[in-house]
């Protein structure tokens, strides 16, 4: 929250709107109180090895994928809040609204506790047929439903920036606070410039995703075996994707080697390899 003051603070500019993405699956609970309940967990915390298991034994997999259609991987906010009720965490007990992290700096800059659709996807939680949170099977999995907010399209305006806010950054409390595609490759995708059908994307960073957007989503036999994943886009769009090899590696090799007292340019980086021949296996 430090960082989004300094940027009001530093914006240098007459702001007509703020709005915020993050990556997905991680989560804040507020407390009855309004206060937010200790410090977020990462998605790579080990808290969740072993979770899926422990979920099939309550909720076999084909009937989570066939409620929600997002890819499985053990970081899925689903799991997380699965490792909390195997912990018997106090949390769930006072927390009184979950806040994915995007939704959680609207709320520190509005006081308003909203949840936009295609963050709310990303939680392998959201059933994307009927429109709403998969409470049936989350009631099975021990979570409980009675902390998850209301879901409101990309675009909703959340509320004005709050007088406290506001005065300690310097700038207007009349700056509304807007729900872009809260999930980042939402807002990516919603940025390409194409039009029509017949496009795909690739969206690069730690990871690549690929896929395509879509009116409804693909849920069935063979998306479930490939892992394929329908998450929420802008306009109430789905976003049907497959995760797959992205520059991670290239990112901790360049990071050892500085380490290691050679801090190359990724330009660099590239030059290099094709310069070089391939290992022989």
């Amino acid at each position: 929250m430090g960082a989004a003051k300094g940027g009001l603070r530093n914006a240098g500019v007459a702001l007509d709107g703020i709005g915020v993405d993050t990556w997905g699956v991680d989560f804040g609970l507020i407390g009855r109180d309004g206060s937010v309940l200790g410090f977020p967990y990462h998605y790579r915390d080990s808290r969740t090895d072993g979770m899926m298991d422990a979920a099939f034994k309550r909720v076999p997999r084909d009937k989570v994928f066939e409620q929600t259609g997002i890819q499985f991987m053990q970081l899925n906010t689903l799991f997380q809040l699965v490792a909390m009720v195997e912990a018997r965490s106090p949390l769930l007990d006072v927390a009184e609204t979950l806040l994915f992290m995007p939704d959680l700096f609207n709320y520190l800059f509005t006081g308003v506790r909203k949840g936009e659709f295609s963050i709310a996807s990303t939680s392998q939680m959201y059933n994307p047929r009927e429109k709403r949170w998969a409470t049936d099977m989350l009631g099975q999995l021990g979570i409980p439903t009675k902390m998850l907010p209301q879901i409101v399209p990309s675009g909703t305006v959340i509320g004005q920036l709050s007088n406290d806010v506001a005065d300690e950054c310097g700038v207007s409390s009349s700056i509304p606070v807007i729900a872009p595609g809260c999930h980042d490759t939402a807002s990516a995708v919603a940025s390409v410039p194409a039009q029509g059908e017949g496009w795909c994307y690739i969206s690069s960073g730690t990871w690549s995703l690929m896929g395509v957007e879509i009116g409804e989503p693909i849920i069935n036999a063979k998306s479930l075996r490939y892992n394929y994943t329908n998450e929420g886009g802008v306009s109430g769009k789905i976003r049907f994707l497959k995760n797959i090899m992205g520059l991670w590696l290239v990112q901790e090799c360049r990071r050892q080697f500085a380490r290691d007292g050679y801090d190359h340019s990724y330009g660099e980086l590239t030059q290099m390899a094709e310069r070089h021949r391939a290992l022989a296996r």
